[in-house]
């Protein structure tokens, strides 16, 4: 559903940004990541959220196994429990997110 409302917004971005907000979270940014842009394994101290507003990234939780990892688009709510291991690759085309933390 959130795809759709992105898709039809003349600023997703703004749109994704109010969204995010209306989650409940106080610190609300955006960020883009270039093609195949890799994160290695790491942590947040808090809470974290990521709202794809477009492009896709993968992503996994190591301490869950290998077999763990899926693929975000436009419109995907990804959240990130505070102190949880995981590791990012962005796709081809690279990818901007709107991203909600807790402080």
């Amino acid at each position: 559903m959130l795809d759709k409302i992105i898709s039809k917004s003349n600023d997703p971005i703004k749109c994704g940004k109010k969204e995010v907000q209306s989650w409940g979270f106080k610190h609300v940014f955006t960020w883009t990541d270039g093609p195949n842009t890799h994160y290695k394994p790491h942590t947040h101290s808090g809470l974290t959220t990521h709202l794809i507003v477009n492009g896709d990234f993968t992503m996994a939780f190591p301490e869950d196994g290998p077999e763990n990892k899926t693929t975000y688009g436009p419109g995907s709510r990804v959240d990130v429990p505070a102190g949880k291991v995981h590791e990012v690759w962005v796709g081809e085309k690279g990818c901007t997110y709107v991203i909600g933390e807790c402080a």
